[in-house]
């Protein structure tokens, strides 16, 4: 067991998003970032009765809702925006206002992943986005007509694959948007399509206290999928929630 170490707690932090406010999300290559941000119980799951929500404790909560001040878009699969009730993304007054002094956009722009955009167009998701942050739709070209001309009424539309939505067709499409720090928050099937292309940078991983979930994971791997490997870069408590933060195992030095 060489290299075990007790962790001690640390000095109190008045800001939760501060820690995650200092690391450097810029690629080389003009790609975007891709931060995943994700809940699960001690055994693993990633819902409660078939909802996130439930199984969020207060101070993942509240970084839930600060983590999103620093993303360009926030990606969501169809199916969390369902289970979920998505809005469109809102942020505290004050982090608004920092984000609009440092020249960005006041709020990032929701993007939705649907292959079968079988999405409700009336919903706050799409009916409440402002116009200079106006919802994004991610298909493939394989989708319903019909369906995919009602989403071009309610929602910008991105066409990403044939079949299927073609993870990293999909970012780099966002990044032709100017989109550089994409923040995915699920679902388990969409961030396993993610990581099994590579193209997660980082995971926000919260570790709510407690068991007894569905038995859903946080990610689900598609078959073949190769191993990914991540180093552990933060570790911060509070309460009883603790929250992990990694990045791909290529970023370890």
């Amino acid at each position: 067991m060489s290299g075990m170490r007790m962790l001690e707690p640390g000095p109190r932090i008045a800001d939760p998003l501060e820690p995650y406010a200092q690391v450097k999300r810029a690629q080389p290559d003009g790609r975007c970032w891709v931060t995943a941000h994700m809940v699960g119980g001690l055994d693993g799951s990633a819902a409660i009765g078939g909802r996130v929500g439930d199984l969020s404790t207060p101070p993942d909560a509240e970084l839930f809702r600060l983590m999103r001040a620093l993303a360009d878009v926030v990606l969501v699969g169809a199916e969390t925006v369902r289970a979920e009730h998505y809005g469109v993304v809102r942020l505290p007054p004050e982090r608004v206002a920092a984000r609009v002094a440092a020249g960005r956009p006041a709020t990032p722009s929701l993007a939705v992943v649907t292959r079968s955009l079988e999405l409700d167009w009336s919903a706050r998701a799409f009916a409440d986005a402002p116009p200079e942050a106006r919802t994004l739709v991610i298909t493939c070209s394989a989708a319903n007509p019909e369906r995919l001309e009602q989403a071009r009424q309610a929602a910008d539309v991105i066409v990403a694959g044939g079949d299927r939505v073609d993870p990293d067709l999909a970012l780099r499409r966002l990044a032709e948007r100017g989109y550089r720090v994409v923040l995915c928050e699920g679902g388990p099937t969409w961030l396993g399509e993610l990581v099994a292309a590579g193209l997660v940078d980082e995971l926000c991983l919260t570790l709510a206290p407690l068991m007894g979930g569905d038995p859903l994971p946080v990610s689900l791997a598609p078959p073949g999928a190769p191993l990914a490997r991540f180093a552990l870069r933060d570790v911060l408590q509070a309460d009883d929630t603790l929250f992990l933060r990694y990045e791909r195992g290529t970023h370890a030095p």
